[in-house]
């Protein structure tokens, strides 16, 4: 058993590494090819600079050198723990990752939790009143919000809520001109309400139309049937016998999720102008600032592989057919 456990673990991390040294070597064979000049970038369009003074910044940086021997360079610097400066912010890619993923994790929280949460019970909604006005309304509208762009609804939400009625502020996490030590957890809430509940549309449709087919299949189910037949009521019998295979899908869903969470983000956080990773991640590809992106495409990559990863790992836990197949195996 030790053995097979050790092998897993071994298969895990091998596929984890290769995801994310593909994933880089697209992300910077994409970024060589953009017409963007990153010394044109790092100066500003603004700035005029001499053919000499181009060449000293690209020697610089390293610009000069063959794409091949850059991703090289890059590579054993990374190795070493050097995720190198970014170009765009003057800083070191680590400090820029870590300030900037503290924002997107206050963001990313709150949707992922209110998505599942309202996911599950408009779920269980539409499946316990099968082909009711309920059910209909709901399927409909999980099916719009699933067809309709993040940045569209994040567009709605800031022309009602924001500009026409002004509950909430226009964009940023924080007030304007407001030093950090003065910012109060108010000031916090009230700039991440409106993004954080973009996402938490844009993630609860999937979640509440599987556990409706889930609910459906279970109330049609024999254990159910015989539930029934014993005089238990319908909730009780769903709360008894129905819970733990209606949330195997919606835990598994919710953190195998974490991939449309983080690219959800990204369009979030430019509608409402939120200093998130995803917002970095924008400007360092407009900007052509590769040591940026690069750290943000190995980050996002094993954010969304450890998402992926506890999914497997709770439908293992909670699912008993899928350790009797373990079992079996070995």
């Amino acid at each position: 058993m030790a053995g097979k456990t050790a092998r897993f673990l071994l298969g895990k991390l091998l596929r984890m590494l290769s995801l994310l040294l593909a994933s880089c070597l697209l992300s910077f064979f994409l970024l060589s090819l953009s017409p963007i000049d990153p010394v044109e970038a790092y100066v500003g369009a603004s700035v005029t600079v001499s053919e000499q003074q181009r060449e000293e910044i690209a020697a610089h940086w390293g610009l000069d050198q063959p794409p091949v021997e850059r991703f090289g360079l890059w590579l054993s610097s990374i190795a070493q723990g050097d995720f190198g400066t970014s170009l765009l912010y003057r800083r070191p890619v680590l400090d820029v990752i870590g300030e900037r993923f503290l924002a997107s994790l206050w963001l990313m929280g709150i949707a992922w939790i209110f998505s599942g949460l309202i996911g599950l019970g408009l779920g269980i909604l539409a499946g316990r009143r099968e082909g009711s006005l309920w059910d209909k309304g709901i399927r409909g509208f999980c099916l719009l919000l699933s067809s309709t762009p993040t940045f569209w609804v994040g567009m709605v939400l800031l022309l009602i809520f924001a500009v026409w009625l002004g509950w909430f502020p226009v964009g940023l996490s924080v007030p304007i001109g407001v030093l950090e030590q003065d910012v109060t957890l108010f000031d916090r809430l009230s700039h991440v309400i409106l993004p954080a509940l973009t996402l938490s549309l844009a993630g609860m449709a999937p979640v509440a139309l599987h556990t409706r087919e889930k609910l459906m299949d279970i109330n049609r189910s024999d254990y159910m049937l015989y539930a029934r037949a014993r005089g238990e009521g319908e909730w009780t019998a769903l709360r008894r016998h129905g819970l733990r295979n209606l949330a195997l899908p919606a835990v598994t869903l919710q953190f195998a999720s974490f991939a449309e969470l983080f690219g959800g983000s990204v369009l979030a956080e430019q509608v409402f102008s939120y200093p998130g990773l995803g917002r970095a991640a924008t400007e360092a590809g407009l900007n052509g600032d590769l040591p940026l992106l690069l750290g943000i495409v190995l980050f996002s990559t094993l954010f969304v592989f450890i998402g992926n990863s506890i999914a497997d790992l709770l439908t293992f836990l909670i699912d008993p057919r899928i350790r009797r197949q373990k079992r079996g195996g070995v």
